[in-house]
């Protein structure tokens, strides 16, 4: 089975579809359906008709270059039937098929990709250009300055704590100072008793 494409839109004709024109110098023009066929009566380009395939691939919408392109490259050589031939030709047509997919996906996805970032950096831009419409300079003025406030009085709390901690800390060294002092007063004391003589 012969799978044609059009000469307009680049898609497939079956058997028993389509619209067959031949021109005065023998050339056949076959197309789909009747759209195609009055837009070539009217000399349209598919190049610059955009639902056409060929202004996808021109545009950059749609996988161009690729080597499995070469693959649907009409053969008009008669070849002699052999049952293996046909049989590994069937299967290397089904995986030509599979990895052309898998590459135009792949194509698709990658527009796409970068699309979304261009639109993501435009995003950013006008944001960053028109923040003033979003919020004002002096909105959220009260809360800043309240918030500022609370800081500076956590401040003098944790000053204050602090403060009062070291002092508390100073008394007790002090106090322990003063108990060093009244066990060798009274050290002194026995040794002055005992007629002078200190006994070790």
């Amino acid at each position: 089975m012969r799978i044609e494409t059009c000469y307009f839109c680049s898609s497939r004709i079956y058997p028993g579809h389509g619209i067959q024109f031949v021109r005065n110098d023998c050339k056949i023009f076959k197309f789909c359906r009747s759209k195609c066929h009055a837009a070539f009566k009217k000399k349209k380009n598919p190049r610059k008709v955009k639902w056409t395939k060929a202004y996808r691939k021109t545009v950059g919408k749609e996988l161009a270059i690729d080597p499995s392109f070469e693959f649907e490259k009409r053969r008009n050589i008669p070849v002699k039937y052999n049952r293996t031939t046909w049989n590994k030709a069937v299967e290397a047509m089904k995986k030509v098929e599979t990895i052309k997919q898998k590459r135009q996906n792949t194509y698709i996805m990658q527009r796409l990709r970068k699309g979304r970032e261009v639109e993501n950096e435009r995003d950013i831009k006008e944001v960053q250009r028109d923040i003033s419409l979003i919020r004002s300079p002096a909105a959220g003025l009260k809360q800043r300055r309240a918030a500022e406030a609370m800081e500076e009085d956590e401040k003098d709390i944790t000053s204050i704590q602090k403060g009062l901690s070291l002092s508390k800390t100073n008394k007790k060294h002090k106090v322990q100072d003063t108990g060093e002092m009244d066990e060798s007063d009274e050290e002194m004391e026995g040794i002055i008793e005992d007629g002078g003589e200190v006994t070790l």
